[in-house]
């Protein structure tokens, strides 16, 4: 694997060469756009919305839409001008608590690995944060955009996982969340009851993409059928959700349920999805 970046980390005095290297990826099956009549892959064009004829590369510019309908025009050189100084550096400003980050703050996880000469150095700061329980909160500008990052110890690596600045998320004041209602003891020690039924240890391993592997299995019978769709095998009948408003007969239902798996000794599924809870009895 290629690193995607070269640089260092820096904070204080202090400078690490690292790579960064992509610590996640995404599985996802890509299609084309075909002609049904001979499959022949259809483009795109571009075309203006006044009239519908197409335009070329070289008449295309950049715009920021300021108003409804209204534009300014955004050359290179003005990109320039606020062009960030990339530095090749991971600059650390502070370390704080990794519990006090709010996880929906994280996004995309990086590998950092160290360079010649970078090892000790690399080795003291992993251990420094491990031992703190400390992440370094840094700045940093890949690709010429300049995102906030979060350099946290993962076993015997450092993860450098980008972050959303506070003004990227957006708040929930506007959706229509329910504030403090009155659940009623039985209905919350019932919940709890079964929360705690359900807890297992956290075991990434366990939890795979069930609708990418049924696509994937479904194309391969495909290609194997010469295009044609397979016959299609025996399928559950989906139930129908009915507005039952009994709370305490749905968690004692589920607690039934997670009960009786824990007695056969098979895997606890997911609270029956047949009621549609409204209103706490």
């Amino acid at each position: 694997m290629r690193p995607i970046w070269k640089g260092s980390i820096s904070f204080s005095l202090i400078t690490i060469p690292i790579a960064l290297y992509p610590a996640s990826r995404r599985e996802e099956v890509s299609f084309r756009l075909l002609r049904s009549s001979d499959l022949s892959p259809v483009n795109y064009k571009r075309v203006a919305e006044t009239d519908g004829k197409e335009v070329p590369w070289d008449k295309i510019v950049k715009g920021y839409e300021y108003e409804k309908g209204k534009f300014v025009v955004l050359k290179d050189e003005d990109f320039r001008r606020v062009d960030v100084e990339a530095t090749q550096t991971i600059d650390i400003i502070d370390f704080v608590k990794l519990e006090e980050i709010n996880p929906i703050f994280f996004d995309k996880p990086y590998f950092l690995v160290p360079q010649k000469a970078g090892t000790k150095a690399y080795a003291l700061l992993r251990d420094a944060l491990r031992k703190t329980g400390r992440v370094g909160i840094a700045k940093v500008v890949i690709k010429s955009r300049q995102h906030l990052a979060a350099i946290k110890p993962q076993n015997n690596a450092l993860v450098l996982e980008l972050m959303h600045f506070a003004d990227e998320l957006i708040k929930p004041g506007n959706l229509n969340i329910p504030a403090s209602l009155d659940v009623g003891t039985r209905e919350l020690e019932m919940a709890t009851d079964l929360v705690e039924r359900m807890t297992d240890a956290w075991d990434p391993e366990k939890y795979t993409d069930d609708y990418r592997s049924a696509l994937m299995n479904l194309i391969q019978k495909k290609v194997e059928h010469g295009g044609k769709t397979p016959p299609e095998g025996p399928t559950q009948k989906k139930k129908k959700p009915s507005n039952v408003i009994d709370l305490v007969s749905v968690l004692q239902e589920s607690l039934d349920q997670s009960h009786a798996a824990a007695h056969t000794g098979k895997t606890t599924k997911s609270p029956s999805r047949k009621h549609k809870t409204k209103k706490a009895a």
